[in-house]
């Protein structure tokens, strides 16, 4: 959360957020949309190990036409 908290409107135009945990990317798709401007673009599951546990991982975008598809 320090480093959600931490991006000023100098920062990155693209996040790829990958969690272990959905509850924590929930949490911060909150801030990043409602507070830093981003755009959910998308998001999906991934097994990246081979095991039950699955990756959360979603894209956000933000720009000068971050309000438009």
């Amino acid at each position: 959360m320090e480093l959600i908290n931490s991006i000023g409107e100098d920062g990155p135009r693209r996040i790829v957020y990958v969690s272990c945990s959905p509850a924590t990317l929930a949490r911060d798709a909150a801030i990043l949309v409602t507070q830093k401007g981003y755009r959910l673009k998308g998001a999906g599951v991934v097994n990246m190990f081979h095991t039950s546990h699955v990756e959360s991982i979603a894209l956000f975008e933000r720009g000068l036409n971050y309000l438009q598809d």
